[in-house]
């Protein structure tokens, strides 16, 4: 009875802000992932709805692991299902090794029965064989069946100091140009069309981008919008999440950690942003929002090289973009100089509808990297 487990509420804001920026995520960077100057507007780009579980220490009040679940429509086997997602799953290390991620699972199995989804995805960072045996390999009583759906590739590009250009046409036929209020119907209408082919692939409405809580900090003319003539063929947004949410480097590790001056002068005689210095936060913008009229690698390659010009002029160091291995996306990515970091994506359902898992067909999954 030294812990129990409830919802967090606003008056436990700074305590939860404590525990993400003391716990950081270990590999060759150390990164905590923080939310300055307040965790529950970050909570909002997860889902329309979304809990916050925590675990205290009753003889201190300390909150001792946390937990989130959110919901939201996405589009499963080219239907609109509500999907959960399950993450910011967070044990203090002082706690650890109490069976408290144990406890934490029985409070999120009692959240479930309010029957809002059927099932949920969640990501594991590769190499994370703790999570992984903890979750996946060996359950416990109250957790949920997981099942392995691929591997997910978030690419962190080099910036460099590439010329911007507001509109850039190719030889093909097709313009880039900033999207304005009045495109808003068309874009929705195209993220909608062409976001059916994927799985998870998030349902929008027009009102998402009208002052929403689900893409805060968020502006319209961030889209780049590819048009064939007068066809909208392809979205791509620049979202600066920096307010709000932050990824501080703690420390840097192994032989990244001993050869970090050596990559700092190639940064430097490459024109790029060098290494941020430990205790300083990485300067990027994801690239949200990426749909081409029928996933075509050539119409992400021009809204690609848009939004890294962007991303320069607005001197960030880094562009993020997340893609599912399988996905033909990945390699017009992958040209380009990057940072790769490896995750597991898994879907997961308990017992009262296990047939969640092969409910789900073939389609490439897409995740929004910054509703994550």
């Amino acid at each position: 009875m030294e812990f129990i487990t409830d919802l967090a509420t606003p008056t436990d804001d700074a305590a939860i802000r404590h525990l993400m920026a003391t716990n950081p995520m270990p590999g060759d960077i150390s990164l905590s992932y923080r939310r300055e100057p307040n965790y529950f507007v970050g909570c909002g780009t997860m889902g329309h709805f979304y809990q916050v579980g925590v675990i205290r220490y009753q003889p201190t009040g300390e909150i001792a692991g946390l937990a989130c679940r959110s919901t939201r429509p996405m589009f499963v086997n080219g239907q609109v299902e509500e999907v959960g997602y399950l993450s910011q799953l967070r044990v203090d290390h002082k706690f650890r090794g109490m069976g408290l991620v144990s406890q934490g699972f029985h409070h999120a199995r009692q959240l479930h029965t309010d029957g809002r989804v059927k099932g949920y995805y969640c990501t594991i960072i590769e190499g994370n064989s703790q999570a992984v045996g903890l979750l996946v390999n060996r359950p416990r009583q109250h957790f949920p069946m997981f099942r392995e759906m691929g591997h997910l590739q978030t690419l962190a590009i080099v910036l460099r100091k590439w010329k911007f250009s507001s509109t850039w046409e190719n030889s093909a036929g097709l313009k880039v140009r900033p999207g304005t209020l009045g495109d808003l119907e068309t874009i929705v209408a195209l993220l909608n069309q062409h976001g059916a082919a994927k799985q998870f692939f998030p349902v929008y409405t027009v009102a998402d981008f009208l002052d929403s809580s689900l893409t805060v900090g968020f502006k319209v003319e961030n889209f780049m919008l590819a048009w064939r003539g007068p066809e909208l063929v392809g979205v791509m947004g620049l979202w600066n999440q920096s307010t709000y949410k932050q990824s501080v480097v703690e420390s840097y590790n192994g032989t990244l950690g001993t050869l970090r001056p050596l990559y700092n002068l190639a940064l430097r005689l490459m024109g790029a942003q060098l290494l941020p210095a430990p205790g300083q936060a990485i300067r990027f913008a994801y690239g949200s929002f990426i749909c081409t009229a029928n996933n075509d690698p050539a119409i992400f390659e021009l809204l690609l090289r848009h939004a890294c010009s962007l991303a320069t002029a607005r001197n960030y160091a880094y562009l993020m973009i997340s893609l599912m291995e399988n996905d033909p996306l990945l390699a017009v990515a992958r040209r380009y100089l990057h940072i790769p970091y490896h995750s597991r994506l898994y879907s997961a359902c308990w017992d009262d509808a296990p047939t969640w898992h092969t409910h789900l067909d073939g389609r490439v999954p897409y995740l929004e990297g910054a509703a994550m």
